[in-house]
């Protein structure tokens, strides 16, 4: 079946108290995506941010972000409106300020936790202890590591006292004894995301409209998940890293992309029946629809940065678990609701693994453009069995990207679309258009798109600090127009 969708993060997201959350704003926007006939929401991953504020460096691979937790959702005897109005989250309704909300937002949320937890938790909340139950796989490592995180002024776990470090329980002890109250508070922000999204979800399901989520291949050196399991990644006998991931020197940057996550021992993995993979995709395919892999290629073979390297210039390829670790989550899990982020350079070995995978991959627009060879991203070559956008989240809006591509590249790109002579305002349309007329089963177009919006509205530029996941939606951004637009498009394409 033909289907279209929006790619709005969750931050993203107009409303009060300096970010996007789950709150009024976000059903009024599942209304206008039904409205505009849409059938997906694409978002980005949920997880609690680190430093540099990227979803794809989080403390956490099961943990949600206690900044998207709506504050008008709690009564006014747990906590005052005045309370949220008197806190600064930033003047600016079309930029996130993270350091004011790093400053500001736990502190909101600890008042109203004090009070829930004086009145009662488990009466309050009878499925409280069960959800704590439930999740305890990641929940009390978690808790535990943001509560010494806070303890330490927020040093990283591998710059902590040794026993602390090393997660000895010697030493974990008198922490969880000392640190009761936070980690009862970490575990209360985890039951309230999780409480707020599945309402939001099952209101959006409901709707008719399904979510996209998003998973990171990696997760970040100081993450619980790291620092609780260090023999799932390749570390010394110190708990350092041997190697870290990233991408080699490419068109995105002269001294490659250098992530710094921990790899895999893939090895280990493949001695448990990739039994963290299996909870891992189980456990995110509960709270989305669908579900993006980031940086599929890293499956089959994936580069390695020697530790302490400033650069990915000196990275290796090692091979990667391949179609083993998917034929091991469809043995456990059946078919699964997947999208490959295949992107970049593809070898045929990557090639085979998403052709005996299935899945659907990714063309992007943006991509198919370039004057000295004819690109595999070009529409008249995309397969059904893909999803399509204009951009994704990494790329510059399709409005600013016109204005920075070379002389060349442009006349082509005119050439093909066939804008010779028509405004240069018709021209985003113009692209929005070719994506949903093309044999794609699926395509998703970036919010940002839609409004023809340029440079400021770019959500991500990669391998650069500061800048990145700030931009957020006019309030009265979807309005009438665009959602009668939308609808008429999708319709007329059969989407």
């Amino acid at each position: 079946m033909r289907t279209a969708g929006v790619l709005l993060p969750i931050f993203s997201l107009p409303g009060k108290y300096g970010i996007g959350t789950f709150g009024k704003e976000a059903y009024k926007f599942a209304d206008k995506l039904k409205k505009a006939g849409q059938s997906y929401w694409q978002i980005l991953p949920l997880g609690p941010t680190s430093y540099g504020d990227s979803p794809y460096q989080s403390f956490s691979t099961f943990a949600g972000n206690p900044y998207f937790i709506d504050l008008e959702a709690f009564p006014e005897e747990i906590l005052k409106k005045r309370d949220c109005r008197a806190c600064d989250f930033g003047r600016d309704p079309r930029r996130i300020d993270y350091g004011k909300l790093y400053q500001k937002r736990l502190g909101l949320l600890y008042k109203a936790y004090q009070v829930e937890n004086y009145l009662g938790l488990e009466g309050r909340y009878p499925d409280f202890s069960g959800f704590c139950q439930e999740n305890s796989f990641w929940l009390q490592d978690y808790a535990l590591f943001m509560s010494l995180k806070e303890e330490h002024g927020g040093a990283p776990w591998y710059e902590w006292e040794e026993g602390l470090r090393n997660h000895e329980e010697e030493a974990l002890a008198p922490a969880r004894e000392r640190l009761g109250d936070r980690i009862r508070f970490h575990c209360w922000l985890q039951f309230h995301f999780a409480r707020q999204w599945k309402a939001l979800k099952e209101y959006v399901n409901g709707l008719g409209i399904r979510f996209i989520g998003d998973i990171p291949i990696y997760v970040a050196l100081d993450s619980s998940d790291v620092w609780a399991q260090p023999a799932l990644f390749e570390m010394d006998e110190k708990r350092r890293p041997s190697c870290v991931a990233g991408v080699p020197p490419d068109g995105f940057s002269a001294t490659g992309q250098l992530w710094g996550n921990p790899v895999y021992d893939w090895e280990y993995h493949r001695s448990t029946g990739y039994d963290w993979w299996i909870r891992r995709i189980s456990y995110t395919l509960r709270m989305v629809d669908t579900l993006r892999i980031d940086h599929f290629r890293g499956f089959d073979e994936y580069y390695c940065i020697p530790f302490g390297d400033t650069t990915a210039e000196r990275g290796i390829w090692k091979k990667g678990p391949g179609m083993e670790l998917f034929n091991a989550l469809k043995q456990r899990l059946g078919d699964l609701p997947i999208i490959a982020e295949d992107l970049g350079f593809l070898t045929d070995s990557v090639r085979r693994m998403l052709r005996e995978s299935g899945y659907p991959g990714m063309k992007i627009l943006e991509f198919a453009f370039d004057s000295r060879e004819q690109s595999d991203y070009l529409p008249h070559k995309w397969p059904k069995n893909c999803v399509a956008y204009t951009g994704t989240h990494d790329n510059q809006t399709f409005a600013a990207w016109f204005g920075e591509l070379s002389a060349a590249d442009r006349r082509m790109a005119v050439d093909y679309m066939g804008l010779s002579g028509r405004p240069r305002e018709e021209w985003n349309e113009y692209a929005i258009r070719m994506a949903l007329e093309s044999a794609a089963d699926t395509v998703i177009i970036p919010f940002q798109d839609w409004k023809g919006l340029g440079k400021e509205a770019r959500i991500n530029q990669p391998s650069t600090l500061g800048n990145n996941w700030v931009w957020r939606m006019d309030q009265d951004a979807f309005d009438s127009k665009l959602i009668r637009k939308m609808e008429h498009l999708t319709r007329l394409y059969g989407r």
